[in-house]
């Protein structure tokens, strides 16, 4: 590709992760973790509003005197579509991505796990690994590599590749 890439003024982001500067800087970042974003808890009105928005109501959900009593998790815990759906928030959080880019979308996961449950009030943040690159005249495809951790669990919440794509 080898076309210039201007910065362009980023969101600001409360971070502990990596600000990259262009598809230049994040060509030599391949195979390597590019940044650990902050905590991030996910609340039973959270859990509550997802359930409605998508009709997903278990109890499991949405009944925390029922989860405490006859779940096996013992208390609600967080559907795993809704841990998925933090994802673009969390890598965002990770990964400061500063570019020349107009437009970004989502083009799907070659691979996502729900290894543990996230139980009410836990507190997520996502691990990002720079899997792959491909470079088109009009965009570039980025291949993360994303783990959602549990603060202080021995799983994560969630494993997916996720590829997105920016365009020029």
């Amino acid at each position: 590709m080898g076309r210039p890439v201007k910065s362009i003024q980023a969101e600001v982001i409360d971070s502990c992760g990596l600000t990259i500067h262009g598809v230049e800087e994040l060509r030599t970042l391949i195979g390597r973790e590019t940044g650990v974003g902050p905590w991030f808890t996910v609340s039973q009105d959270r859990i509550s509003r997802f359930a409605e928005l998508t009709g997903d109501t278990q109890w499991i959900h949405t009944d925390p005197e029922r989860a405490r009593a006859e779940s096996p998790f013992g208390a609600t815990v967080a559907h795993g579509f809704l841990t998925l759906s933090l994802i673009s928030r969390l890598v965002r959080e990770a990964v400061d991505l500063q570019g020349d880019f107009r437009l970004s979308v989502n083009y799907g996961f070659n691979r996502v796990r729900f290894p543990a449950p996230v139980p009410v009030d836990s507190r997520l943040r996502a691990r990002v690994v720079l899997n792959a690159l491909h470079e088109a005249p009009d965009h570039v495809e980025i291949v993360w590599g994303v783990t959602i951790e549990i603060e202080s669990a021995p799983r994560p919440a969630l494993v997916a590749e996720w590829l997105l794509r920016k365009y020029y």
